[in-house]
């Protein structure tokens, strides 16, 4: 195998040199340095285009043993590739995340010395409304640079050999899994160069399955099943551990022997079943804790595999059973890291709001590629097609402070959820339909954040109360109203200003550039407004502050109040967002800020997602003298076993006073149980002045503690 990372030569595209540059004689040498794998933009001559670029790379390469063939692929183009060798035309590429591979025995046997030519387009979307690129949150994303293009040769080029039949496209799934048997289903496309007999082996762990096949010429598409008899199960982090499997295919010839091809993949065996969204884990319910999470760095083929890990590993640490990989497809290295670490992994495809009618073939194509290129892995629990599927553009404008703006664009997206559209009514059924065809062992929805509604029943809800709408306190009595959308809240949380804001110019507070940092920093001032007036605080750190205490509050009682419905009708959540991208500093709804450096939401998360948490109904905001509360108070267990003889102590503290109650008794396993109640009336406070009722409540046992505070306003 011959890689060819490293230094190319690449230069913008136009009319002249098109006709010339794949040509052997073509001199390059004035042309730039471009490092492969990366983005183009990563060198300063491309950091501001937009435009075609031309790639070329010589190599020596023999040719291939008779009966062998040789190949190069290209395991990852942003976006759409025309490939030559030695002036000869290969053919063309489309899909960021997909492998693209062309024979090349025919120039090898010609000669040693070769130029490998390339034209790589990656357009910008100047119609966000009807996109034509497959390349989701990376060029439509109100957290990600609106001008950044993504474009480049993001992963490896090789060039390798195989026997007279290849593997083309290799897809394992694990059907059924249990402590009795696993059932792998393993689909594989094999390219021949003519009708022959083949032997398959399979070698699943320590499982050897062997069959042989008549093929035809060209590609030809088998199907099998692998039977494990007594298999160590896959688990996420908190039910057990994650023994992984080896599964290796050998296409073997029959007369000598021979290896022709073969392939390997890392898997684990486990089953994943959804009812009314709540999942099971090899047959055990699980209420799921998550957050969404955008590319660990805008530029993808430069993320690192341990930053990659790191943020799977910070995910793990907040208590968080899986991440929504929101929007987009990511590096391979993040679903190594998952599998590993036992975090489950809520994959999108790359699809983000509007797009053109063109794209459905593609869209199904690539719905199937993205089975093919990651459907073995065992922390990939759910494949959901696209995300809100409304034709809009989120103008950074919004940013400016223009309430107008706000309010129009509010508007649209709830007349485009209402109403049938093409996205939503004809592209992503034929997405889910595409899917559900190619994988049947995982869940498949059609899209993200659809509303109830005449023509739906809606799917996740995405509920921003506390920045886009309402008070952070009205989320309960949605949830109470229509139950319907409490099923799964998959986005919500709210903006808040990192550690490191050097990139805000904070000297300037209060006239900070509030246009640039709509624009490129995502800082959205307009609602900011609403929330966490940048007007009513003296400097800028104070604001900052403000900013993460509100952001803190909003996604811990959003969590305490999505866990005391586990299972009634709540399967789970994702807060929007775990961690913005390392090379965007930015003021997002992250609680990791671009540096990895924690908010104060980080905390609250960690705390709000304990296994056992304990809660009472959320008092008023501001309570007066000779007010009645009756206050529920919940334990939220998601240990698997009950918890007998626990001890919950609550203690109401005003001015001059205080009162206590004390319970003791169980827990049911993995549930919500109601322990007790507080009846308090208000008192009068002397002299009669502000104060604060606080409300503190513990709970002890030897498996688990937990502690919460809840104040109001007493006047």
């Amino acid at each position: 195998m011959l890689e060819l990372s490293g230094v190319w030569r690449a230069h913008v595209a136009d009319d002249e040199l098109r006709r010339a540059f794949a040509d052997l004689a073509f001199d390059d040498s004035q042309w730039s340095e471009l490092h492969v794998p990366g983005h183009w933009r990563s060198n300063p001559a491309f950091a501001t285009n937009d435009a075609p670029v031309l790639h070329r790379r010589a190599f020596e390469a023999g040719a291939p043993a008779e009966g062998r063939r040789s190949w190069v692929t290209f395991s990852g183009l942003f976006y759409q590739g025309d490939v030559w060798l030695d002036g000869a035309y290969l053919g063309d590429t489309e899909g960021y995340f997909a492998a693209h591979a062309f024979e090349i025995s025919d120039q090898l046997r010609d000669r040693s010395e070769h130029v490998l030519a390339l034209e790589l387009a990656c357009s910008p979307q100047h119609d966000r409304k009807a996109k034509r690129n497959l390349t989701g949150v990376f060029q439509h994303w109100d957290c990600i640079h609106p001008d950044w293009n993504p474009g480049g040769i993001w992963r490896d080029v090789i060039v390798h050999e195989t026997g007279p039949v290849r593997i083309e496209k290799l897809r394992v799934l694990c059907l059924e899994a249990s402590s009795d048997r696993a059932v792998l289903l393993v689909r594989a496309q094999l390219d021949a160069l003519e009708a022959r007999q083949v032997r398959l082996r399979t070698r699943v762990g320590e499982t050897l399955h062997e069959q042989e096949r008549p093929i035809a010429a060209g590609s030809n598409r088998v199907e099998w099943q692998v039977t494990v008899e007594r298999p160590r199960l896959w688990w996420p982090h908190s039910l057990g551990a994650q023994t992984l499997t080896d599964v290796h295919l050998e296409v073997i010839e029959p007369t000598d022997g021979s290896i022709s091809d073969e392939r390997r993949r890392t898997t684990g065996l486990r089953q994943v079943r959804m009812r009314n969204w709540i999942f099971e884990i090899n047959g055990e319910r699980m209420h799921l804790k998550g957050a969404n999470l955008g590319p660990t760095r805008m530029a993808i083929g430069s993320a690192t595999a341990d930053e990659l890990r790191r943020d799977m590993s910070l995910a793990r640490e907040a208590g968080l059973d899986f991440v929504r990989l929101h929007a987009h497809i990511s590096h391979p290295a993040i679903y190594t890291a998952a599998d590993e670490l036992g975090v489950l992994l809520w994959q999108d495809l790359p699809l983000q709001w509007g797009y053109a009618r063109s794209v459905r073939k593609q869209a199904i194509r690539q719905a199937r590629e993205a089975v093919d290129a990651l459907g073995h892995h065992p922390s990939i629990f759910h494949w959901c097609g696209h995300n809100e599927p409304l034709a809009l553009d989120i103008d950074p404008e919004l940013a400016s402070g223009s309430p107008k703006r706000a309010a129009e664009m509010i508007g649209r997206y709830l007349a485009l959820q209402e109403l049938p559209t093409w996205n939503k009514s004809v592209l992503d059924f034929s997405i889910h339909r595409a899917l559900t065809k190619a994988d049947p062992s995982r869940p498949v929805t059609a899209h993200s954040g659809v509303l109830p509604g005449p023509t739906s029943g809606g799917t996740d809800s995405h509920l921003y109360f506390g920045w886009y709408h309402g008070n952070e306190r009205d989320l309960p009595k949605l949830l109470g109203r229509f139950p319907r959308m409490a099923r799964f809240v998959s986005e919500f949380g709210a903006q808040a200003v990192p550690v490191d804001a050097a990139f805000c110019e904070p000297t300037r507070w209060p006239d900070l550039d509030w246009d640039r940092l709509g624009h490129d920093h995502a800082l959205q001032k307009v609602f900011f407004d609403r929330t966490v007036a940048p007007g009513a605080y003296a400097t800028f750190d104070e604001w900052r502050a403000a900013t993460q205490e509100h952001q803190a509050v909003v996604l811990r009682r959003h969590i305490e109040e999505l866990r005391r419905i586990k299972y009634r009708p709540n399967g789970g959540f994702a807060l929007f967002s775990l961690a913005d991208a390392l090379d965007h500093p930015a003021v997002t709804w992250s609680i990791l800020g671009h540096d990895r450096q924690p908010k104060q939401a980080y905390e609250a998360v960690q705390e709000a997602c304990r296994p056992v948490i304990v809660t009472i109904d959320r008092p008023p905001a501001i309570v007066s003298a000779g007010d009645t509360l009756a206050l529920d108070v919940h334990v939220v267990s998601d240990v698997r076993h009950a918890l007998r003889n626990v001890l919950v102590t609550a203690t109401a503290r005003w001015p001059g006073g205080a009162h206590a109650w004390r319970w003791q008794g169980d827990v049911v396993a993995d549930d919500c149980t109601r322990v007790g109640a507080l009846d308090i009336v208000v008192p009068t406070i002397t002299p009669a002045a502000d104060g604060e009722l606080a409300i503190d409540l513990t709970l002890e046992h030897p498996e688990a503690t937990a502690t919460n505070r809840y104040t109001s306003r007493l006047v």
